[in-house]
């Protein structure tokens, strides 16, 4: 389909009032130097991943924009593989976020570190500070446009403010990897739902002992949800009592205890710090899932996905933390 003057009409455009969403929810997943895009009807897919064992995705809705429009080429459905291959392509998150902040973003220092409990969810604020998306700090006057012709072109940004206009084309690369992380949603070991500022709280606390690696173990029995870590400055653990107050959803059929990486986990750390609530689900294999619900003033609310990959000692290696250990920490 062409337009009017001749030229072949872009695979998708959208219009942003608010440069300032985009990056705050990309900033969540920029633990590696690349990012993997996947255009759909429904909105933007973002998906970050580093050695295959821990994985972030951001989903930018299509709401997230005044404008959406995504163009299947011509004589494509879909539901056409071939269709959906030709919307995916890999850029430099680096790049991205250094292009969208060009006029300058206000950064949100750490919510949680007054440790005020008078949490009011993020569209309110805390402490007396403005909330992460509101209009306070991110404003309201930059425009976003974003234009990606056809498979193999650049993807090209217009930013829009106070009359000065600057345009970005950034070089897209063929797709490296396909396939989110595996997590088996119908057999699920745990699935907790709690307030995403408490997960913050428990793992900064941890992260004083300058742990290599963060344990989770969840019972059906006090205590019922426990992260712990050991580091050469000593060991640490938080406890979580089964309150719904605390612990709004708390499934877990029998004891489960892995082990991941604390550097991964610390991956997830400033979505933890910007989210209102957290979904905590582990596999049968010790795949761990933390999706995160991001509430934007004025427009819903948009969602941070990390998986990560239990961590698996070699021949001769340890966990740290014995499981003999572990069993009367849980028992």
């Amino acid at each position: 389909m062409n337009t009017a003057t001749g030229n072949p009409t872009p695979l998708f455009t959208a219009v942003s009032g608010s440069v300032r969403h985009l990056f705050q929810l990309l900033k969540c997943i920029n633990f590696a130097t690349k990012a993997q895009v996947r255009i759909t009807p429904e909105g933007l897919r973002f998906t970050v991943e580093e050695s295959r064992v821990i994985q972030g995705i951001a989903f930018l809705e299509k709401s997230l924009f005044t404008s959406y429009t995504y163009a299947l080429p011509s004589g494509k459905d879909a539901d056409d593989d071939e269709a959906d291959d030709t919307a995916v392509f890999q850029i430099s998150l680096t790049a991205l976020l250094e292009t969208l902040q060009i006029f300058g973003v206000n950064e949100i220092k750490d919510r949680w570190a007054s440790r005020d409990p008078a949490y009011v969810g993020i569209t309110g604020g805390r402490g007396g500070r403005p909330a992460a998306f509101g209009n306070q700090v991110l404003g309201m006057t930059g425009v976003c446009r974003l234009c990606y012709a056809a498979k193999g072109e650049p993807l090209c940004i217009v930013l829009e403010e106070a009359g000065v206009t600057t345009t970005c084309e950034m070089v897209t690369y063929e797709p490296e990897y396909q396939e989110e992380i595996p997590l088996e949603r119908d057999a699920l070991a745990l699935k907790i739902i709690m307030r995403s500022n408490w997960l913050h709280d428990a793992v900064n606390e941890l992260s004083s002992t300058s742990p290599s690696r963060l344990t989770i173990a969840a019972s059906p029995s006090p205590p019922y949800l426990v992260l712990s870590s050991n580091g050469p400055l000593g060991s640490a653990s938080v406890e979580f009592s089964k309150d719904q107050q605390l612990l709004e959803t708390f499934q877990v059929p029998k004891r489960t205890v892995n082990t991941y990486k604390h550097s991964l986990i610390k991956a997830a750390t400033r979505a933890m710090s910007i989210a209102s609530k957290v979904s905590i689900r582990g596999d049968q294999q010790g795949v761990l899932s933390f999706q995160f619900m991001i509430e934007i003033e004025g427009i819903g609310v948009s969602f941070i996905d990390f998986r990560f990959v239990p961590f698996l000692p070699e021949d001769g290696e340890d966990y740290g933390e014995s499981n003999d250990e572990m069993d009367k920490t849980i028992a």
